[in-house]
């Protein structure tokens, strides 16, 4: 069970996500922040040296957490089916299951957020953003390569641009999301995802 530092800790690390999602990262003050958690700078920086300390933390907690959930979904993906092709299939399956009962748009992604404001942040907290991107291009292309060998595609497919275009929906379906004010985007486009993943290793002539 967590102590009551390490939860202070949390709580600080929830709601600075929920306020640069929202606002940007130069959009959030320490000040700000304290103060809508109700806490002193004393107890801010017991766990934080500065803002970019908290930045760094926290982006790593984020892609840490989104490599778990990678990670997991992937193993249970591969429990279900020898095929290649059926794992990532599933794959997507479980991304839709955690956006289909969403209503109201998801808030976004973390590292896109980083992403779009690069110049403020270190080198240290921009190999964070980008380890996670590398990591899951390098699993998905492994994945659709192996998909490749025992299903060739009915077009030419290049499988680290296609790993790129799963990460790809994820991005541009929160952007959409958000702007139109539509929840169910996300799980839209990672049908229409999938649907073309078939289509690619479906050949008209067999």
């Amino acid at each position: 069970m967590a102590g009551k530092g390490e939860e202070t800790r949390e709580r600080i690390l929830d709601r600075a996500q929920a306020m640069i999602l929202e606002c940007g990262y130069a959009g959030v003050s320490i000040d700000k922040l304290i103060q809508s958690l109700g806490l002193t700078k004393g107890a801010f920086f017991h766990h934080f040296r500065n803002k970019n300390d908290l930045a760094r933390s926290l982006i790593r907690r984020y892609a840490d957490q989104g490599l778990e959930l990678f990670s997991d979904n992937l193993a249970r993906a591969k429990k279900l089916t020898d095929d290649p092709l059926q794992q990532f299939l599933v794959l997507i399956g479980l991304y839709e299951e955690i956006f289909e009962d969403l209503t109201e748009p998801y808030p976004g992604c973390l590292l896109a957020s980083y992403v779009y404001e690069l110049q403020q942040f270190d080198e240290q907290t921009r190999a964070i953003i980008n380890e996670e991107f590398v990591l899951s291009r390098a699993e998905l292309s492994k994945l659709i390569g192996e998909i490749m060998t025992i299903h060739p595609p009915c077009r030419d497919v290049d499988p680290v641009s296609l790993a790129d275009g799963f990460m790809s929906v994820f991005e541009g379906a929160f952007i959409l999301s958000k702007s139109l004010d539509e929840a169910d985007i996300t799980i839209q486009q990672l049908r229409h995802y999938k649907t073309y993943i078939e289509l690619i290793f479906t050949r008209s002539d067999v």
